[in-house]
């Protein structure tokens, strides 16, 4: 344990007080849960950000689209608007929010997709609008207990798992480990390539030491695609990187660049949901000029590409090459039949106990 932590861990106690009893006044019944006829399925965590919900999220909706109309409902993090917003074509990263509209960017003819800080105030919205809607998916909403979903997917990183973190600010987690028991289903996520069935084993048994009751567990990695050019220019991908990044850790994706036989010369790492500006695209230039003789490209993430381009800050650097990094989660076959088959029986039963 690092000094500082005996310095912040009065401040934990604190915090785990205040929210055990928050806990314990929804277990208790001192403050309600709100249940819907719609089906509800939560993706959120413990900690605080970087497990990847989004790119889970991504993941039930190219599974699950084609065969349910499907709504995604987040409270829109980092937006400069307030309350309840259906994304429209007019909508940018400024109303609500960067990862919703990347989401709207990719699934606008198949999903429905809002944002709303209250979640029980904005699902009467979105079925009011769009009463086709057979599920709704809700985007970091595990925190949100005023919810009574009906499927909880906990998200966890490999890398930083539940059992192995601190309440802050001592470390990220939002609430005390053994609150892990209101998952429904447990994933790993950012896992290594062929992670060996011993490594499961290891991490199921130490999750187990905080569970009631069993629970399915699986494990979840991230797979990159091609990286495709954002700008208008006719530009090629280099061999060289420099990465720009304002999500919370970019380890991963240097590991799969240089894995892939690319040298990343320098990483540029703003904070998560970070808003560029005009003076970040001449930081930008700058790196880029001191290594442009390398045969470099900029490389960024898709959830900064939205704002990048929305914004139209890429103006500002029009003879640079900037390229985006698509990303989605990989599974083996069996544990995500499994998965998908949880999520798709509780949309189908729920549905149908509706019509009754």
């Amino acid at each position: 344990m690092r000094f500082v932590d005996f310095l912040l861990f009065p401040f934990a106690l604190i915090y785990d007080g205040v929210t055990a009893l928050r806990n314990r006044m929804f277990d208790v019944g001192l403050k309600k849960s709100q249940p819907f006829e719609v089906p509800t399925v939560v993706v959120g965590n413990l900690a605080v950000g970087g497990t990847g919900k989004t790119p889970f999220v991504e993941f039930l909706l190219n599974r699950l689209s084609s065969k349910f109309n499907l709504s995604v409902l987040s409270r829109g993090y980092g937006r400069k608007t307030h309350g309840y917003r259906l994304a429209t074509e007019t909508s940018s990263p400024a109303d609500i929010g960067d990862e919703p509209f990347q989401i709207y960017s990719k699934y606008k003819n198949k999903v429905c997709v809002a944002v709303g800080e209250e979640r029980i105030l904005a699902i009467p919205m979105i079925l009011a609008e769009n009463p086709v809607v057979e599920a709704i998916v809700l985007d970091d909403a595990f925190q949100h207990r005023y919810l009574a979903a009906d499927l909880n997917i906990l998200l966890t990183t490999y890398q930083k798992p539940f059992f192995s973190d601190y309440l802050l600010p001592m470390g990220r987690l939002r609430e005390g480990r053994k609150n892990v028991n209101r998952a429904d289903i447990i994933v790993f996520t950012k896992c290594p390539q062929n992670l060996s069935e011993k490594d499961k084993s290891i991490y199921k048994e130490k999750t187990a030491a905080y569970l009631n009751s069993a629970k399915p567990i699986y494990f979840a990695g991230l797979k990159y695609g091609a990286p495709y050019a954002l700008g208008k220019g006719d530009f090629s991908l280099g061999d060289n990187i420099i990465l720009v990044t304002g999500i919370v850790d970019p380890e991963p994706i240097r590991l799969a660049l240089e894995n892939k036989g690319k040298r990343v010369l320098e990483i540029l790492a703003f904070p998560d949901h970070y808003a560029y500006k005009a003076q970040d695209m001449e930081k930008i230039k700058g790196i880029y000029k001191i290594h442009s003789a390398k045969n470099v490209t900029i490389l960024t993430t898709e959830k900064d590409a939205v704002k990048l381009k929305d914004n139209r800050l890429l103006e500002l650097i029009p003879d640079i090459p900037v390229f985006v990094l698509p990303v989605e989660v990989e599974m083996t076959r069996n544990e995500e039949e499994q998965l998908l088959n949880r999520v798709e029986s509780l949309i189908i039963n729920k549905n149908a106990e509706s019509e009754i």
